[in-house]
């Protein structure tokens, strides 16, 4: 896994944004959370996580989007059992869930198999496609598309799914979760069915904010990752 920070200015806020699959930091370099450092993550071909660099933060607010959502589940679960004095004051999922692949609670697998085996990057460029709203939308992403080889993001998947496969469930508490009645990628009814799953699961409540949004899109960005921690 990739730990980028976009701001590292020793402030005590930090935000920790797990990006989806396919993605690096060029779509999200821009957002400036006021007042806190910020650090991406993505490349899910691991999730070896370096968690020194959240030393010493008072406050960590945990966003993920997409696949982002399964692999912050998985670490901040771990994290929350090696480090339980870590300082995690919010959590929000951005059109994921913690089932990357299950056919009433993530990508159904025939949809995730088709991805993965017919991979090329002209594919690629339809996928993205489908992730936005609409042409204009899309011409915009294209500006800032992430720079990963098709033969990169293949690694990614088969590792997704072995991982997801191979170890058992953990728990983390999502605080909110954002679905988008137009996502176009991971089917809005199965975001539903994951976090009421969840809610039962951890035995406490997910706040499901239901939008019109589609899977990627940028006011969605704008407010979770820059507007939201805007200091009053």
């Amino acid at each position: 896994m990739k730990q980028v920070y976009i701001i590292q200015e020793n402030n005590p806020r930090l935000l920790l944004f797990f990006a989806g699959w396919g993605a690096d930091e060029t779509p999200f370099k821009e957002y400036r959370p006021e007042e806190s450092d910020y650090m991406i993550c993505y490349d899910y071909r691991t999730l070896d996580f370096d968690a020194s660099l959240l030393d010493g933060y008072r406050e960590i607010h945990v966003v993920g989007w997409s696949m982002g959502v399964w692999a912050a589940t998985r670490i901040m679960a771990r994290l929350q059992e090696t480090k339980p004095s870590l300082a995690i004051r919010s959590s929000i999922a951005i059109n994921g869930t913690p089932y990357p692949i299950d056919e009433r609670l993530g990508i159904p697998p025939a949809t995730y198999h088709g991805t993965l085996e017919g991979l090329t990057g002209a594919s690629l460029h339809k996928f993205l496609r489908r992730m936005c709203s609409n042409g204009d939308a899309f011409k915009e992403f294209l500006k800032i598309t992430p720079r990963r080889p098709p033969e990169e993001l293949k690694e990614e998947l088969i590792e997704i799914e072995r991982r997801y496969l191979s170890q058992p469930p953990v728990l983390f508490h999502w605080q909110q979760a954002i679905v988008g009645s137009n996502d176009r990628i991971i089917p809005p009814a199965n975001q539903l069915n994951a976090w009421r799953n969840e809610e039962e699961a951890n035995r406490k409540q997910t706040v499901v904010h239901y939008t019109e949004h589609a899977h990627y899109q940028v006011e969605l960005f704008l407010h979770y990752l820059q507007e939201a921690w805007i200091r009053n």
